[in-house]
């Protein structure tokens, strides 16, 4: 039998990615450029990425990379993969966007004059600080945080359906209240094939 380990390696080589079906065939690239599972798409059609939105793609990192004429700092400080970017650029630093940012917890720890609830609302690394402070919470920004989606369902009244189109964990919610062009934005439309190789895997 196949150790897991390896197997999960070969997996992860061989797995595909496609558009689930009930997705519209006509794709809307700006906000598929911001999907973090379409960078494979991305990478074939280079010349209908949308560069402002791709700065908030935490997979693109290497294309920014490859074209830093296309960079945005204060886009760029929202994306969780680019805090190496980030922290060596700090004078080029959004810091209210910043607070968004899961991954850039330790670089505005110790300054908590910089905290803004309206933008943290959306920080997954921040919900506790929610959980804690409802009164505080901004549920526009709300709706887009991964890590809120049992305060979400709790305050339905609260919703921004448009913003929850973009959430990863609410493709449940969404799926009966399918929101326009704007759910290209969530990397939950597509469906893995990893189970199925792992199966084949396993069966050889």
């Amino acid at each position: 039998m196949m150790i897991p380990c390896i197997a999960n390696i070969i997996i992860d080589y061989a797995e595909e990615k496609h558009l689930l079906n009930w997705i519209k065939d006509e794709i809307y690239w700006r906000c598929l450029s911001k999907n973090p599972s379409a960078t494979h798409l991305l990478v074939a059609n280079m010349n209908k990425i949308d560069w402002d939105t791709l700065l908030y793609n935490t997979s693109a990192i290497h294309l920014l990379e490859s074209n830093p004429d296309k960079i945005y700092w204060g886009g760029l400080s929202f994306n969780p993969s680019a805090i190496y970017l980030l922290e060596a650029n700090l004078d080029k630093i959004n810091w209210h966007w910043l607070l968004e940012n899961p991954s850039a917890t330790h670089l505005f720890k110790n300054s908590q004059n910089k905290m803004d609830w309206s933008y943290s609302s959306k920080n997954p690394s921040a919900i506790h600080l929610l959980e804690s402070n409802l009164d505080e919470i901004n549920w526009c920004r709300l709706s887009e945080n991964p890590s809120a989606i049992h305060l979400l369902e709790a305050n339905t009244d609260e919703i921004y359906w448009y913003l929850l189109s973009l959430n990863p964990s609410a493709i449940h919610l969404l799926r009966d209240n399918r929101y326009n062009k704007h759910i290209f934005s969530n990397p939950a439309i597509f469906q893995s094939n990893k189970k199925g190789i792992y199966r084949q895997l396993i069966e050889i």
